[in-house]
């Protein structure tokens, strides 16, 4: 019995002596984390592109903790602005007395107006530390090595008519495209599977009632309503024409709706330029994770000009489970607005990138609280 025991204490002994060391990274601080972005922020001031916004919002969240309604802040954030080239470059300085507790990284700077392919390549390379990429590239960059970080699905991708208009004014018409939508196959090819369809105007997510929201194509109601109005209107279907994206999704539902019987022709709206399209695909952020104020969020910025003025009435605060899926209902069978998909931001990040977590809706990059691994910041210079 005991020269089986001391075998057995021998034999772990082994086991515990090959088995490697536990040693634990420190967070700590210094050097530059390299963010870049697609939109070139010429101005400080506010921006109506939505782009623009974005960049701009995401650099007040670091130099302010909170900002008033004049654009003024007493509020000093985790960063201070220490470089401003318009429309290329920003670095932010580490804020040492801030009152959260001085960044991990000594300053963050952000190259502004860079294309997604180029960001995907510096990520590659270990020449930008963050940057978002195209969703529909995900899979892609993933194969090749690079560090994904996705979001939940937190971007609607909708169509938004102008129902003034005499095309598609008539909302039976309006439904039959809504309905000749094949959305899963979009989130499956185009969307790479890093999303899901959209048949409401929040994710299930954070309503939890998206699945009462119908996603499949329904060729029998739409050869009903087709039969009602007649001859198809064409309709005009315009999209940002600096979004491939967009123009994919644009195209592929102008061949479901051909299909079904509708005329559909995709158009490229350029920066600046006029459209006379009957619709608009577009693409909006979540504005909170809550979905009362996301709701409102998007009732306000899609403006579906068929919503009744009672649907316009904020809800109450707090509102019930009930409350938002009958306002989200009542919306989204005007058919004024088509929710098309639901997709994620998608994150590239360098090998040295630690605590890094996607951000919430409404949240911003969280790089106050990332630090940089020397390990593999070295590695990186060895291995360029």
């Amino acid at each position: 019995m005991k020269r089986r025991l001391s075998l057995f204490l021998a034999a772990i002994s082994v086991v515990v002596a090959a088995a490697p060391a536990f040693t634990a990274r420190r967070p700590h601080y210094g050097g530059t984390l390299v963010v870049e972005e697609g939109a070139a922020l010429n101005s400080v001031d506010a921006s109506t592109n939505p782009g623009e916004a974005r960049v701009k919002g995401q650099i007040d969240s670091l130099i302010y903790d909170r900002k008033n309604a004049d654009d003024t802040s007493t509020d000093p954030g985790p960063f201070r602005l220490a470089q401003w080239e318009p429309g290329k470059d920003a670095v932010l300085a580490a804020n040492e007395d801030y009152k959260g507790g001085r960044p991990f990284v000594d300053a963050v700077e952000i190259r502004m107006g860079r294309s997604a392919t180029d960001r995907l390549i510096d990520v590659e390379l270990g020449k930008a530390d963050v940057a978002e990429i195209p969703v529909d590239q995900a899979r892609r960059a993933a194969e090749s090595g690079v560090r994904i970080s996705a979001s939940e699905p937190d971007q609607l991708i909708a169509l938004v008519f102008e129902t003034s208009n005499a095309t598609t004014g008539d909302p039976r018409i309006r439904e039959a495209l809504a309905r000749s939508i094949d959305r899963a196959a979009m989130v499956n090819f185009i969307l790479q599977k890093e999303g899901e369809p959209a048949g409401g105007l929040l994710p299930q997510w954070s309503s939890g009632t998206a699945f009462l929201f119908s996603t499949a194509p329904d060729p029998a109601r739409v050869k009903e309503l087709l039969s009602q109005i007649g001859p198809s209107p064409k309709i005009g279907l315009g999209y940002d024409s600096g979004d491939p994206l967009l123009q994919a999704i644009g195209e592929r539902i102008a061949v479901n709706a051909r299909a079904a019987g509708i005329s559909v022709t995709p158009e490229a709206i350029f920066k600046g330029g006029t459209s006379k399209a009957d619709a608009r695909l577009v693409r909006l952020d979540m504005a909170s994770a809550e979905p009362r104020t996301a709701l409102a969020s998007f009732i306000e910025n899609l403006k579906p000009t068929a919503i009744s003025n009672e649907d316009r009435e904020p809800l109450p605060d707090p509102a019930t489970p009930e409350q938002i899926y009958e306002r989200e209902a009542s919306v989204v069978r005007s058919f004024s607005v088509i929710p098309v998909a639901w997709a994620p931001h998608v994150y590239g990040l360098s090998g040295r990138v630690r605590d890094w977590t996607a951000p919430k809706p409404g949240e911003p990059l969280p790089l106050a609280n990332v630090w940089l691994d020397q390990v593999d910041a070295v590695r990186e210079k060895r291995n360029p």
